[in-house]
């Protein structure tokens, strides 16, 4: 349905900017190709994202002309979506642990300020759905793609609705952009963490080379049980939001 209203203007605007700037299979440096924008809908108000996207430009490189796209930009937003993912997470909650239908839910984004229709939230409720019961599905069409890449570039995003409600945690390859894994939990100590890590690596038929995440202390130490050998990075987006 074509929207009937025009959509303000962000409230805030932020650049991303991917991790690396050389490539990882040849070396070489990556040169930024062009820029995209996305708009998207958060608890915070609307954010428009701008992506400087960096492809390698050497012609012998299995990379060569790939669009290398912002790590954080996963942490935002799904492909493709106009709302973050702390919407959807929140959706969730309000649907699933205080029970509230559909136009409760509309009422309530809108009284927190998140411009929504109430078929949007419908939407979002059902993506909330699609998280949680992917369980590194469709894995013939996911090892192909992970296995023609080479690798993954794991991050790890933490969604909490509101304080005291349960964190929705998303595994995600930062070079394809897909989601790997999903799963709702009531804490997010080491004991919680490593198993979801675990169950990606045992999962994902190549190497996970790089680990992005905020750096809270139960990630750093269930990353290190689970992948010992692999470097874990702070993402810069996670700066930008403290």
């Amino acid at each position: 349905m074509a929207r009937t209203t025009s959509r303000p203007e962000p409230s805030s605007q932020v650049l991303l900017e991917t991790c690396h700037d050389h490539c990882w299979v040849c070396g070489a440096s990556m040169w930024v190709a062009y820029h995209n924008q996305r708009t998207v809908q958060t608890r915070d108000g609307l954010i428009r994202l701008t992506l400087p996207i960096r492809r390698c430009r050497t012609p012998s490189c299995a990379r060569y002309r790939r669009p290398y796209r912002p790590e954080a930009e996963g942490s935002y937003a799904l492909p493709h979506g106009e709302f973050g993912l702390d919407v959807i997470a929140l959706v969730g909650s309000l649907r699933y642990r205080q029970h509230q239908s559909v136009p409760e839910i509309h009422h309530t984004l809108s009284a927190r300020g998140v411009t929504i229709s109430a078929r949007s939230v419908t939407e979002q409720l059902y993506r909330y759905e699609e998280l949680l019961a992917l369980h590194l599905a469709d894995q013939q069409r996911l090892r192909a793609q992970l296995t023609e890449q080479g690798q993954v570039i794991l991050a790890l995003d933490g969604l909490q609705p509101d304080m005291g409600h349960e964190v929705l945690w998303v595994l995600r390859d930062c070079l394809s952009g897909e989601i790997l894994l999903a799963r709702s939990l009531l804490s997010a100590t080491e004991a919680d963490l490593t198993p979801l890590i675990s169950e990606v690596r045992d999962a994902v038929s190549v190497p996970i080379r790089g680990v992005i995440s905020d750096g809270q202390h139960s990630i750093r130490r269930a990353v290190a049980s689970a992948l010992p050998d692999v470097p874990h990075q702070l993402c810069q987006f996670h700066y930008l939001r403290e």
